[in-house]
């Protein structure tokens, strides 16, 4: 794995996680509101910093002790604060048994970071899986060729089945994004710019990106519809398409449909 590729996954090791509970109802809370008695002897406060109302906190821990046959909770009076709370011998244990089996977990986590580390393509998988965006149409590719010019640069993505997307960027955003041929990269295309085209009647398009497939859904809505075309290989192009001329169209689930954007269309996300 090359030194730019290491430095990629190192900064991924947060698409791995895993939340610890025990009995199915114990979790990182209930033991903060535990340690925060504790700490203060005093279950007001120790609420506030669990986040838990007080009366909250009394319901969970008077639960779990019901559950456990045995208070974890025991109420002090006089002394130098003038009262409070404090932990039983019980719940002291069920504290240090926690602190104990959350150290061993994190060692499994980091056991499970260094085989996700080794396997490069998967991270990358997992990072495409990650990302949130409105954008309707979200592709996952390498970067198989990038085009600069004075002004714009052209970079074309590989998103398998033998179909390409073509973003233009200008040239200060591709040198900002460091995009390389090799590398993975995310196309997003919002709905609203993708053009179904059914029938060319001869002529050509200078949209850069067509994209040819066959309509697999037709949702339609109150103004618009939302027009699915699968391509060979099962990726889903999604347009947005008026009411109006889906009937126009007579667009229809089985009809074949080119879906066309142009490069400036594209939004590119490459690994930060």
């Amino acid at each position: 794995m090359s030194d730019a590729a290491s430095a990629i996954v190192a900064r991924d090791t947060s698409l791995l996680s895993g939340e610890l509970r025990l009995a199915g109802r114990l979790d990182a809370r209930f033991f903060t509101l535990l340690r925060a008695v504790q700490a203060c002897g005093s279950l007001q406060k120790a609420a506030r910093v669990a986040g838990y109302s007080y009366k909250g906190a009394w319901l969970v821990l008077e639960t779990a002790g019901n559950l456990a046959r045995t208070p974890l909770l025991v109420s002090q009076t006089g002394g130098r604060r003038g009262g409070g709370s404090a932990l039983t011998p019980a719940a002291v244990e069920l504290l240090d048994g926690w602190q104990q089996i959350q150290q061993r977990h994190q060692r499994f986590l980091a056991e499970q970071d260094a085989w996700l580390l080794s396997h490069f393509h998967f991270v990358n998988l997992l990072r495409s899986l990650s990302m949130k965006s409105s954008a309707r149409n979200q592709f996952s590719g390498t970067v198989t060729d990038v085009t600069e010019g004075p002004a714009t640069t052209q970079v074309t993505v590989d998103i398998g089945h033998g179909h390409n997307i073509t973003a233009s960027l200008t040239a200060t955003a591709a040198k900002r994004l460091g995009v390389a041929v090799g590398q993975p990269a995310l196309t997003l295309v919002k709905s609203s710019e993708v053009v179904l085209v059914c029938d060319f009647a001869g002529y050509k398009l200078s949209a850069r990106n067509q994209l040819a497939g066959t309509i697999s859904r037709v949702q339609k809505g109150a103004v618009s519809s939302l027009i699915g075309v699968t391509l060979p290989g099962g990726s889903v192009v999604t347009a947005s398409v008026t009411n109006d001329a889906v009937d126009a169209l007579a667009l229809a689930v089985g009809q074949p449909a080119t879906a066309s954007f142009k490069a400036y269309a594209v939004m590119l996300a490459v690994p930060g």
